[in-house]
C-alpha cells in the first residue's frame, strides 16, 4: 500500500473510544506524529470521562470529547458528532479502535483519509488494515504503530507512554492523605484487586496474604483502589488482611489516580488500566494475568518498560487446543511475592533494593 501524501500543515485526528489502558497505550502515537510532521495539528477524540488522560498531553493541539451517554447519544447524537468533525476540516483520521460510531462519524464528516481496522463498518474507511490484534503476537502499542506506516512513521526503539500529573491532582492526593490520616513516612504500595472482567480478577484473599508477606519484609502503607462498584472486592481484601489497608475505591478521579501512583513505590494489579497509568508515570508494576486466549493475554497487554513484572501461569507445555480460558485461580501468592522481590533487586536500580530492605523505598 502506497504511503499517504499530506499537506505541508496537516490536520490529523486520532480516535480511541474504549478502555482507559487502551487510551494510555495510544499516547505514543501523538509524539511519533509530531516528530514526523513538526507543523502537524493533532487532535484526539476520546470519551468525555477519559479527558484527564489526554488533556495536558504536550503533543496534542486539541482534545475532542465524545459524550456518548449524553448529547451525542443515538442517531441525532451521531449526526452532531459528524458535523462537529466536519467543521474541523481534518485531512486524515486514524482509528486506534474500530467502532461503528467512530467509523461512521469520520465518513459522514468527509475526512479524506480514513485509516482503521477491517472490522465494524470497514467500508467507511479509505485505508483498511487487517485486524491482526486478535493474534496477540505483539504489545498493543506496537500494533498501533502499524497504522502509522502509511505516513512513513516507524516505531521508536523504546515505546514510552504519557500520563499527565498536574499540580491540582497532586494537591488532591495530599488532601486525601490528610483526611484519611494515611502515613507518609513509609512507602505506599497500591493494590488493585478489581478488573473489567471476572476472568482477570485474582482472589482478593490472596491480595490480602500478599500484603501481609510484604509487610513482614518491609513496613509499608497499603492502599486499595477501584471504583465504587469494586467495594465488595476491596472489603474482602481488608477483611482478610491482618495489616491496615486504606480503601480508596470511588474516591479518585483519573488525574488523582495518576498522582497517587506517581507518589507510590509499587502497584500490584490485575490486568487493568491502572497498570498502564503506573508505567506512564514511572511507577514499578507487578501485573497479574490469567487469560491466554490470543489477543487477551500478557503478550499484548503486558506493561511497557523495565520497571515491571508479569505474573502468569506457564502454559507453554499445554497444547493450545487444551488451554483453559483463564488460569487466574492457579496463580499463587508466592509467585506474585517473588515477582515483587525480583523487581526491586533486578535491573531497575540498586537504590530500590537497598530502600526495600531498609523499609523505605526511594524513588529513582
Amino acid at each position: 500500500m502506497k504511503k499517504i501524501n499530506l499537506p505541508d500543515v496537516p490536520r490529523i485526528l486520532i480516535t480511541r473510544t474504549d478502555r482507559i489502558g487502551d487510551l494510555v497505550l495510544t499516547t505514543p502515537l501523538f509524539k511519533a506524529l509530531r516528530e514526523k510532521f513538526p507543523k502537524v495539528w493533532i487532535a484526539a477524540l476520546v470519551f468525555l470521562e477519559h479527558h484527564e488522560i489526554v488533556q495536558d498531553n504536550p503533543y496534542l493541539d486539541e482534545v475532542i470529547l465524545y459524550d456518548k451517554k449524553g448529547s451525542e447519544r443515538g442517531l441525532l447524537g451521531q449526526f452532531r458528532l459528524s458535523q462537529k468533525l466536519r467543521s474541523k476540516k481534518f485531512d486524515a483520521v486514524i482509528h486506534g479502535h474500530g467502532t461503528n460510531r467512530m467509523h461512521l462519524a469520520a465518513w459522514l464528516a468527509g475526512i479524506p483519509v480514513r485509516i482503521g481496522y477491517e472490522r465494524r463498518a470497514p467500508w467507511t474507511l479509505t485505508h483498511v488494515h487487517p485486524y491482526n490484534k486478535k493474534e496477540g503476537k505483539k504489545q498493543e502499542a506496537e500494533y498501533l504503530f502499524e497504522l502509522l506506516e502509511l505516513f512513513g512513521v516507524t516505531p521508536p526503539g523504546e515505546i514510552i507512554t504519557f500520563f499527565p500529573v498536574t499540580d491540582r491532582s497532586v494537591r488532591s492526593i495530599e488532601n486525601l492523605r490528610v483526611f484519611h490520616k494515611i502515613p507518609h513516612d513509609l512507602p505506599w504500595i497500591v493494590l488493585n484487586p478489581s478488573a473489567s472482567d471476572v476472568t482477570k480478577i485474582w482472589p482478593a484473599e490472596r491480595f490480602a496474604e500478599l500484603a501481609v508477606r510484604i509487610q513482614k519484609y518491609s513496613p509499608s502503607v497499603f492502599l486499595a483502589i477501584g471504583t465504587s462498584k469494586d467495594r465488595p472486592i476491596i472489603g474482602r481484601l481488608i477483611k482478610n488482611a491482618s495489616v491496615p489497608v486504606f480503601d480508596l475505591s470511588g474516591k479518585l478521579s483519573l488525574g488523582m489516580l495518576g498522582a497517587l501512583l506517581k507518589r507510590s513505590a509499587l502497584l500490584v494489579s490485575n490486568d487493568s488500566g491502572p497498570v498502564h497509568i503506573a508505567t506512564a508515570v514511572g511507577t514499578p508494576v507487578v501485573s497479574i494475568f490469567g487469560r491466554y486466549e490470543p489477543g487477551l493475554g500478557p503478550k499484548r497487554w503486558q506493561p511497557l518498560g523495565k520497571k515491571s513484572r508479569v505474573v502468569a501461569k506457564d502454559v507453554s507445555r499445554i497444547p493450545a487446543s487444551e488451554r483453559q480460558f483463564t488460569y487466574i485461580d492457579e496463580i499463587a501468592v508466592e509467585d506474585v511475592y517473588t515477582a515483587v522481590r525480583d523487581l526491586f533487586r533486578g535491573p531497575v536500580s540498586d537504590q530500590f533494593e537497598s530502600g526495600f530492605q531498609s523499609g523505605y523505598w526511594k524513588r529513582g
